[in-house]
């Protein structure tokens, strides 16, 4: 005999790692697909940051931020029901995967803050060089220690 499933609820599912963490009980069959979708995800949310900051998009970084961090307390909650339990090659790989993409969001995120910071620096130095009189430059300084 067939079982019926129950039709899904409009409201929205809590997350797989909150599920798991409210029932870990449920067994370590939900904890490995549980641990695939917060892999995935996470990977979703980094691909995305990377991607919008290599094509030069403006993005909101405090949202990346706040999307990856809620990503990774998934994550990490989901892990801390695996107990011990040898990771699988498969779920080995992922892992790789996913510390690749991190690797390579890290070095766009480097790219994009060292070019903010030579611009803070040249908008900077523009408004004091405008505000300036000149009365202590540079060139006069290096004449007296000649």
């Amino acid at each position: 005999m067939l079982q019926q499933r129950p039709a899904p609820s409009q409201a929205s599912p809590a997350p797989i790692g909150a599920q798991v963490a409210a029932n870990p009980a449920a067994g370590r069959g939900t904890v490995l697909p549980a641990l695939e979708v917060s892999i995935q995800r996470l990977e979703e949310i980094v691909e995305q940051e990377t991607f919008a900051l290599r094509e030069r998009q403006a993005i909101d970084l405090k949202e990346y931020n706040n999307r990856k961090s809620q990503a990774l307390l998934e994550l990490m909650r989901t892990l801390r029901n695996l107990d011990g339990t040898a990771p699988s090659p498969a779920l080995m790989a992922r892992v790789s995967s996913l510390k690749s993409k991190l690797a390579a969001n890290q070095a766009v995120l480097r790219l994009h803050l060292e070019a903010v910071r030579e611009i803070t620096t040249s908008l900077s130095d523009a408004i004091r060089h405008s505000e300036s009189d000149g009365t202590y430059t540079q060139a006069i300084s290096s004449i007296r220690r000649a």
